[in-house]
């Protein structure tokens, strides 16, 4: 898997780098909401999936001609899910029980997209669209008690799939999975108990 994101990552710069020149470039702003998981690599307590969502900015290169673009966005993201910490000793006897945990961070994902403009003139009201690549995660801060049980990593990274559609040639609108590739935390306590995010996201983006 880090190598296929490793892959996708070159390809999205390579694209980019060789079609610059004849491109269009847009910019846009970016609202995600967060549908995330701690998949933890052992079954030692209950996770309950939390909401979170963020905002940032968005880049898109379009190659011309051929449907493709690449895009990339930094945005402000936070990632919640509830740990029942309570349901092991070594964490009940540090008073901790049901947290939840608020991962504060910094998103860089990549893209290489497919929208469909062919379609007599539909693409200006609506174009279907798809996309692949990999995502960057810098960890800022965290929330809440039960962090201070956590030791949060400082960068991660997933592979994310996506598809939507762009309206009127301005609002993208799309959904999308991300796989998370490196772990995201483990606990102070037992470093070897940890935790990969996995999230949906809804993401709307307006391009100028």
């Amino acid at each position: 898997m880090k190598k296929i994101a490793f892959a996708l990552t070159l390809c999205c710069m390579i694209l980019a780098r060789t079609f610059t020149a004849d491109a269009e470039t847009r910019w846009g702003i970016v609202a995600v909401g967060n549908y995330s998981n701690l998949k933890f690599n052992q079954d030692l307590i209950s996770v309950d999936k939390g909401f979170g969502g963020g905002a940032g900015l968005m880049g898109e290169i379009i190659i011309p001609g051929i449907g493709f673009a690449v895009d990339g966005s930094v945005i402000y993201s936070a990632f919640t899910s509830n740990v029942h910490l309570g349901e092991r000793p070594v964490w009940r006897n540090d008073d901790f029980g049901n947290e939840t945990l608020c991962n504060h961070t910094i998103d860089i994902p990549l893209n290489l997209k497919f929208k469909y403009s062919n379609l007599n003139g539909i693409e200006n009201i609506i174009a279907p669209l798809a996309y692949v690549g990999p995502s960057f995660t810098v960890h800022v801060g965290d929330g809440s008690k039960g962090a201070d049980a956590m030791s949060y990593k400082r960068i991660a990274f997933g592979i994310h799939v996506g598809a939507g559609c762009e309206l009127f040639r301005r609002v993208q609108v799309s959904a999308s999975y991300t796989w998370g590739i490196t772990k995201t935390l483990s606990t102070i306590k037992l470093d070897d108990f940890e935790a990969k995010n996995k999230y949906w996201r809804l993401q709307v983006a307006y391009m100028f």
